[in-house]
Order: C-alpha cells, then structure tokens, then sequence
C-alpha cells in the first residue's frame, strides 16, 4: 500500500475557531494545493464551537479528518487541562499503528505530551517527525512557579524532550528567540529547527473604523487600547494593571480586554472592587465581533511575563498588524519587539505601568504619530505575517523534507 505523504496530529482543528485549530487548518490547505496528500487526527469539537455538532469523521478537499472524543473538563484550572491532555493523548495511542500510513507526522505541542507518541511513530515505523513548537514545556510552567523543576510531570516532560527532540526531521520555532532557547537547551543540531511564525488567519484587508460596530456604545468615543487573547500564567497583567490605574482619573483614554485564562477572572474581580469605570472585558471574541473590536481599537498591548521570551509568542500581535493597529509590547527584547522598532509600536519592560500610562496619554494626543505607527505596523504584516507567507513556508519546508 502507498504511504500518504503527512498526518496532522493535534487537539484543536477546524471548525474550531481560536488560532490553534485555524492554523493548522490553513497549513493542511496549502500542503494540499501544493499537491500533497493530507489527512488529519484531531479532538472532537466541544468549547470553541459554534453551530451544528460536528461529525466524527469528514473529507474536505481530499483530506481525511478523524476527530476522537475524549473527556473534556474545565480548562480554567490546571487539573482540569491535565486530565484533557492526557485523555487526549491516550486516545491517540490507541490508534499509533495509524502512523504506518504516512510517509511524515506533524505534531504540536499542545498538549505537550502528544509529541512523545509521534516520536513512537518515528522509532517503530520509520515515518518522519515535525514538531511545530507553540510552546516549552516545562519551562512555561516553571518560569512562572506553577510548578517546581523536581515536580514528577516536569520530570516527565523532560525526558519526553529528550525523546521527541532526538528523534525530529524538524522542529518548527515560531521566533528565532525560541530557536536559539531549543538549540540551547534541547539535544538537537541546528539545522533541523526552523523559524516559521504564526500569522494572522482570516481578512487580509483593514477594517472600516467609522462602521458602526457593538463596541462603539462601549468605548463612546474614546482612545481605545485593546487586550486580546490569551490572560494565562506567561502573560504580564500586572503591569498593564498598574497603567490602568495610573490612568483612571484620565476619561479619554480606555480599556478593552477580551479572552481567557486564568487570570480573567483575578482581573474581573479588580476592577469591580476598584471602580474602574474605563474598564470593559469580554470573554473570548471571535468572528465579527472580534472584527468590530479590532476595528475600534486605536493601540494594542501584547504582554510576556519577565523570563519568559522565546518560551512562547503572543498570537494575536499578528491581528494587530493586520489591522494596522500600533503595538505595545510588555516583554524582554525578541522579534516582536524588533518589528516595532521600525516605527510600528513601542517596547516597555515589564514592571514600568507608569511608563506605559505616559506613552498612552502620549500617543492619544499625537495622532499624526499614530496613523504613521498604523501604517508600519501594516506594512509589517505585508512583509511578514500573511497566511501566505506563513503557509508558503510549510510548504516548502515539505517540498524539501518529503522531495517533492
């Protein structure tokens, strides 16, 4: 029997609409326009799902995709993401002489232990291994103090590295941070990790500021700075935290968080028990609302916890671009940073709320700086973060890996 040539393993995929099932979802696409054959072992739909219930198995565009179910409980808390990635990864187990099939395997890193059957795929059938690393584990984990280095699932994770890392064709970085961090700490040469970062999936196009949008009635006119996504353990709310109260006798300048994670709740609470009225948040958006939010957002804050760059990158900053909304970012020196330097945001550290607060006043009140901040960050996005682009990348790096 012929091998197809790729099998996409992973938790989150179409229809699922937050950024880790709709990436993978663009790359299979392209791999398959290049004139690869793709299919795709995914979780059953359940959370970030609208409509119809979706079927277990479905073929689009020649691809097969399998979706298992498995038990799904509360993700706010850490047991309850535990027991998912681990029923996950057990029901992929279970089906780990599927990998025969296929000439190559493509495996994130979300749930982190699902690599390590990928890596089983490699050992006893030969089939390639790309690894596409979101994030780092446990050092997303340990960098924070969620869990000590001697904690049994840390030690776990370390020797599934260990198995993975050895045993991978290719490792994809999203930034060349986390490739230098993967070539300092993981036992693998430097010619098998490649920087591909994410992108933004969806419109290509700015939207129209002035269309009327939900939002509106919200921000009522005024300097709107926007948090998107993700508020997890790696993300600094601190900070913007402290700018937010620095600013809250200023009535022109306000706040717009929408997302998850665990510490929505936490910031929910403060600014009830704080009163701060320039304060709205949204749970997770997505669709045309996450389009109308984007549209009436004048800057956008993206946010790292001190230490923990290169270990994962804020998705959403490529929303931003896109849009052409200016950027501040709240993290060590990295790649994004670097893409602002060339006029498109500003850099804080981590810790400096009132110097964030200063550069805010600064940019409500210099318009002319502003449009110029929108039209870079745009640019940017052009050059850099397209799907296109992002997908092109993939497929070469097939093209190369597979000859084809």
């Amino acid at each position: 029997m012929q091998k197809r040539d790729i099998l996409f393993l992973c938790q989150f995929f179409y229809p699922e609409y937050i950024s880790s099932a709709q990436l993978p979802y663009e790359t299979v696409m392209a791999l398959t326009e290049a004139g690869f054959t793709v299919d795709v072992l995914c979780g059953y739909p359940r959370e970030y799902l609208q409509g119809a219930d979706t079927p277990k198995r479905e073929e689009i565009n020649g691809v097969t995709i399998g979706r298992l179910k498995y038990i799904q409980m509360d993700r706010k808390g850490f047991l309850g993401r535990l027991i998912n990635y681990f029923s996950f990864t057990f029901m992929v187990l279970l089906r780990l002489g599927k990998l025969r099939k296929y000439r190559s395997v493509v495996v994130y890193s979300n749930p982190p232990i699902l690599p390590w059957i990928a890596s089983w795929g490699k050992k006893l059938f030969g089939t390639k291994l790309i690894f596409v690393s979101y994030d780092l584990y446990p050092e997303v984990a340990t960098v924070t103090g969620t869990l000590g280095e001697r904690n049994p699932i840390c030690r776990l994770m370390n020797h599934i590295n260990k198995c993975v890392y050895r045993r991978a064709d290719q490792v994809v970085a999203l930034s060349e941070e986390m490739k230098d961090y993967i070539l300092s700490h993981r036992p693998i040469g430097e010619t098998k990790v490649t920087v591909i970062s994410n992108w933004h999936s969806g419109e290509e196009a700015p939207l129209d500021k002035k269309e009327e949008n939900r939002f509106q009635s919200v921000v009522k006119g005024r300097f709107t700075v926007a948090y998107f996504g993700n508020m997890g353990t790696m993300q600094d709310m601190q900070t913007i935290l402290d700018a937010i109260r620095e600013l809250k006798e200023d009535p022109s300048i306000f706040f717009l968080f929408a997302g998850h994670g665990n510490k929505l709740e936490a910031l929910k609470e403060i600014v009830k028990e704080e009163h701060l009225e320039h304060v709205a948040i949204f749970d997770f958006l997505h669709g045309q609302d996450f389009r109308d939010a984007l549209a009436i957002s004048d800057c956008a804050l993206v946010t790292l916890e001190k230490g923990a760059t290169g270990l994962c990158v804020p998705s959403k900053t490529y929303s931003y671009m896109m849009q052409g909304i200016p950027i501040i970012a709240i993290m060590d020196d990295c790649d994004i940073v670097r893409d602002l330097d060339g006029g498109a945001g500003c850099h804080v550290r981590n810790g400096e709320g009132a110097a964030l607060a200063e550069i805010l006043r600064s940019l409500e009140k210099d318009p002319e700086r502003l449009s110029q901040m929108r039209r870079k960050c745009r640019e940017c996005y052009l050059e850099k973060y397209t799907a296109a682009v992002g997908t092109g990348k993939y497929v070469r790096l097939f093209q190369k890996l597979l000859a084809k």
